[in-house]
């Protein structure tokens, strides 16, 4: 049996989705609700002590970490597997997990959660704020939500998020000039955990930062073409839902453009 708890946007929890989707598993889902701090409560800590989405539990036995969970799914299913057989090309898969799981998440993290998860917490008293930010086990990330509950889009975290993402889009960029996905010409894990951090820029209109990069865009579009991407991301973003984050991030393009060009 196979459980999941996860949360719509978060793209750690969609890249789960997507294998589990393209593997064609059947599992239950447990909606985490991140923005009211369900993911800090005592019952899910004891599952996932890092207190983040997603959780998989499988026949009663938690797997925690997105990218390790994909892995550990590709390995308990193997019949139509994601990742390369080449070692080669599955040295250059781990790489961009790992690129994802350091750099790119938390860069995501900083773009989107001033959008979404900060408006909820400014709603809260200055204590009861202090109290839920404290709660975060891992200290780089409790330390980046109080930086981003305090100054929102005008904190370093954002300038530095916005560079990442630019260098990870030229990067792959060069990749997807050699082949037609991200390590190969095969569909794999490198592709599904890159896919949702797209997402992010596709849901808050966001598509100028890959506008001189057509193989990304390309990419992209592959990706979301996938029944495995409409099923376990799109359609989680009715036409409402999509209007409401791009008009928040027209208003956030205004500041992140800003940063872009001081790139130049």
């Amino acid at each position: 049996m196979l459980e999941l708890y996860t949360h719509p946007m978060s793209p750690c929890a969609q890249k789960v989705r997507i294998l589990l989707a393209e593997k064609e598993l059947n599992w239950t889902a447990h909606h985490v609700d991140l923005a009211q701090k369900e993911n800090l409560k005592p019952e899910y800590l004891k599952l996932n002590p890092l207190g983040v989405v997603p959780t998989l539990v499988h026949n009663g036995k938690p797997v925690i970490e997105s990218s390790i969970i994909c892995e550990y799914l590709d390995d308990c299913y193997p019949e139509h597997r994601l990742s390369p057989e080449d070692p080669y090309l599955r040295s250059k898969m781990r790489f961009w997990l790992k690129h994802i799981d350091v750099k790119l998440h938390p860069s995501c993290g900083a773009l989107q959660w001033p959008i979404v998860m900060r408006p909820a917490m400014l709603k809260k008293s200055p204590e009861e704020q202090q109290r839920l930010l404290d709660m975060v086990p891992e200290k780089p990330r409790r330390e980046r939500q109080k930086r981003l509950v305090k100054l929102g889009l005008e904190a370093p975290d954002v300038i530095d998020a916005v560079r990442i993402y630019r260098k990870t889009i030229l990067d792959m960029e060069e990749a997807l000039k050699q082949h037609d996905w991200v390590v190969g010409n095969d569909f794999s894990l490198a592709d599904i955990c890159l896919a949702p951090y797209f997402q992010t820029i596709y849901q808050f209109g966001w598509q100028e930062i890959y506008q001189d990069c057509p193989h990304v865009a390309v990419w992209f579009q592959k990706c979301m073409d996938r029944s495995s991407y409409r099923e376990a991301v799109s359609g989680d973003f009715s036409p409402e839902v999509l209007a409401d984050l791009r008009a928040k991030g027209e208003n956030a393009w205004e500041i992140l453009s800003g940063y872009l060009k001081e790139m130049s």
